[in-house]
């Protein structure tokens, strides 16, 4: 592998995990902080993506697109929260995992119903459609801004969770949420925003991955699986955590892809070494997450309470 090619799939690994943290921050906020199981989240992923397809083909705008998609999304969220899921609860995680797995049906099918069952393409956008130098590499200037996008949404969230009021009654209501409703907090209220927010990290990342990826039903399952092992090796409910992990996850599995068939090619030949280095990097993320688990149960970066 040459240094060109290895700093391009690092910038790659990169990109997809910043995409994968804008899945994971929502997801672990949900899980950490409401103690809730969602498996629907992916489903979200799925819903962003295809309300700004449908937006970039009827105006051919991306940054209206852009600028619909995010308080749909929040819509969205807000409204499963009060029809579907405020009940849940209280409910152990077995009923909650059915739950958002008939979620995972009933948006599937509705995209079917909507979209139909053929791929939507997203163009990117001109103005982001060239290429930028980054050490002496052109690297796509699309993929690079979303990037930049998830630099800001991790910024962003860390002065929401750490420097607003908002972020205080989060923080106080994972641990002391009787305490934090006695002095007058609407801790339903909260709960549906912050399950709304979930959602738009999620439909944000459909957003970024629609130019890039096919927008398809059941296209959130597959993030949703690598979402759940950044989590995890994070920390459940760490927004640090999940930071830092989906890069990991993203640049581990990047660079798996790309360098173990080559390494294989040495043993095997071409063909099966092609078939057997994608396989082998996808199971190494999972290896990785064991790992981390057998070492630090918690996490590499969990929550401090108290």
């Amino acid at each position: 592998m040459t240094p060109a090619l290895f700093i391009m799939q690092c910038l790659n690994g990169l990109q997809l995990g910043v995409l994968l943290f804008l899945m994971a921050a929502g997801l672990t906020l949900v899980f950490g902080i409401m103690n809730f199981v969602n498996l629907a989240h992916g489903s979200l992923y799925m819903m962003g993506a295809f309300i700004a397809a449908s937006v970039y083909s009827h105006t051919g705008s991306f940054a209206l697109a852009a600028l619909l998609t995010v308080p749909a999304m929040l819509l969205l969220g807000m409204v499963v929260e009060f029809v579907a899921l405020r009940r849940l609860y209280e409910r152990d995680h077995l009923d909650q995992v059915l739950a958002t797995f008939g979620l995972i049906l009933f948006f599937n099918e509705l995209a079917r119903m909507i979209w139909g069952a053929s791929p939507y393409y997203m163009e990117v956008p001109q103005w982001l459609s060239g290429t930028v130098d980054l050490l002496g590499i052109r690297y796509p200037a699309y993929r690079f801004a979303i990037v930049l996008v998830g630099l800001a949404v991790a910024g962003g969230c860390y002065l929401l969770i750490h420097k607003t009021r908002f972020g205080m009654l989060i923080r106080a209501g994972s641990t002391h949420r009787a305490t934090v409703g006695a002095l007058g907090a609407n801790i339903t209220l909260l709960n549906s925003l912050l399950f709304g927010l979930g959602a738009l990290l999620a439909g944000v990342a459909g957003l970024m991955a629609g130019p890039i990826l096919s927008v398809q039903p059941g296209m959130g399952e597959p993030i949703l699986i690598l979402t759940m092992v950044v989590i995890v090796i994070g920390g459940i409910g760490s927004v640090r955590g999940a930071f830092l992990a989906a890069l990991i996850v993203g640049v581990a599995d990047t660079i798996g892809r790309t360098l173990l068939p080559a390494l294989l090619r040495g043993m095997l030949n071409r063909s099966t070494a092609d078939t057997a280095g994608p396989a082998l990097a996808s199971m190494s993320i999972y290896l990785l997450m064991a790992a981390v688990l057998a070492i630090r149960p918690q996490g590499l970066f969990p929550v401090k309470h108290g």
